[in-house]
């Protein structure tokens, strides 16, 4: 009787255990699946995302607002990246979307500028004005081959 009340106490403890390390893992992974109703969803088209990634910062003002939750390219050949942001954060329609790099060398971010609009986007709306990435590898090769 013992030896039973002792192996369903320890059987206990390993799936508490293991529904910990599950909340936990879901908690703090790329998109928490428990915060999906208080974010949503914008869009922005560039012209080049070089060295952009999945899961990259999106920053206002220095603060890190959001992340950068899908690339793909678009018809048009353009990238179209989907932003990730909290619903107490709001940008007017003429907010500027620019993508900018840590440091000299550093991870690409997507700085956004808000506008002077009264009016803001919703889940799933176009971030319009936007401004690529600088290819720091194609400004040193036309420098150095003189390319112009």
């Amino acid at each position: 009787m013992k030896k039973i009340n002792l192996e369903l106490i320890v059987g206990f403890f390993l799936i508490a255990g293991f529904c910990a390390f599950a909340y936990i893992s879901l908690q703090f992974g790329e998109f928490s699946i428990f915060t999906r109703q208080q974010n949503y969803t914008l869009l922005a088209d560039f012209d080049s995302v070089s060295g952009l990634k999945k899961g990259a910062v999106v920053s206002m003002a220095g603060v890190n607002v959001g992340k950068v939750s899908n690339i793909a390219l678009t018809s048009d050949e353009m990238a179209r990246v989907s932003l990730f942001l909290p619903k107490d954060i709001k940008l007017t329609d003429d907010a500027i979307a620019s993508i900018k790099t840590q440091g000299i060398i550093g991870d690409k971010y997507i700085r956004i500028s808000q506008g002077g609009s009264d009016d803001y986007l919703a889940e799933g709306d176009m971030l319009t004005e936007t401004e690529s990435a600088i290819d720091l590898e194609e400004l040193v090769s036309k420098y150095i081959f003189g390319d112009v």
